[in-house]
């Protein structure tokens, strides 16, 4: 290859990735809804656009909510399987955020519902947190001293302890309002229960947290 063709490929390749770096600037000034509507008419990358939006929000989620972070990434990533093959399924007039949650929390639900029904399973689970290394709080702020980061940790952990034994239908919703800020609409679109209900349940998870935690952290 010639010195004159290897510079066109050079400029080609050049002008490729910024359309590239052009059109991901554009998919990320879009709306939830504009996005799916793009991957609806053919844009590959706009499903992209939503794995980048919502792929870490959900896995908190979920690994809230299941306790297994692994196993947390995996239910995301089944829900995007979801999302990508029922998309055109989505009502344009309501919030992405919501229907995703929703499909997301379902899954979740499911998982536990599978637990409790395989004591073995449920086992494996607790002894795979036993014998995973210490994962470091994500999001650290590198300005904190040691010691305000090592009780920033250990709150967490403390948190994340009390929140698994919550019962099912508790933890969902204290997750979803107290770890995820859904507003109390949101919870009832995503859980599918009223709007009374949701604050009944939160209520009584806010009063089990707090006795869970009150002996946690004393």
């Amino acid at each position: 290859m010639g010195a004159k063709a290897v510079r066109i490929d050079d400029r080609s390749r050049k002008r490729a990735e910024g359309d590239a770096a052009s059109h991901s600037e554009r998919l990320r000034e879009l709306t939830d809804s504009q996005v799916v509507q793009a991957f609806l008419d053919g844009d590959e990358r706009a499903f992209g656009e939503l794995v980048r939006r919502y792929d870490r929000r959900l896995v908190n989620f979920v690994y809230r909510t299941v306790g297994d972070r692994e196993r947390a990434q995996d239910l995301v990533q089944e829900t995007f399987v979801r999302v990508y093959r029922h998309a055109a399924r989505f009502d344009q007039t309501k919030k992405f955020s919501t229907w995703i949650y929703t499909i997301a929390g379902n899954l979740a639900k499911n998982e536990l519902r599978n637990r409790s029904r395989n004591p073995l399973v449920l086992f494996q689970s607790l002894k795979a947190n036993w014998d995973a290394d210490h994962r470091p709080l994500e999001w650290e702020d590198p300005k904190l001293k040691p010691d305000d980061l090592y009780r920033k940790r250990f709150l967490k952990e403390k948190v994340e302890e009390a929140v698994q034994q919550l019962p099912e239908h508790h933890r969902l919703v204290f997750v979803l309002r107290e770890l995820e800020g859904k507003t109390y609409e949101e919870i009832a679109d995503i859980t599918g229960v009223n709007l009374g209900t949701v604050k009944s349940r939160l209520n009584r998870a806010r009063n089990n947290f707090a006795q869970l935690i009150a002996p946690m952290i004393q």
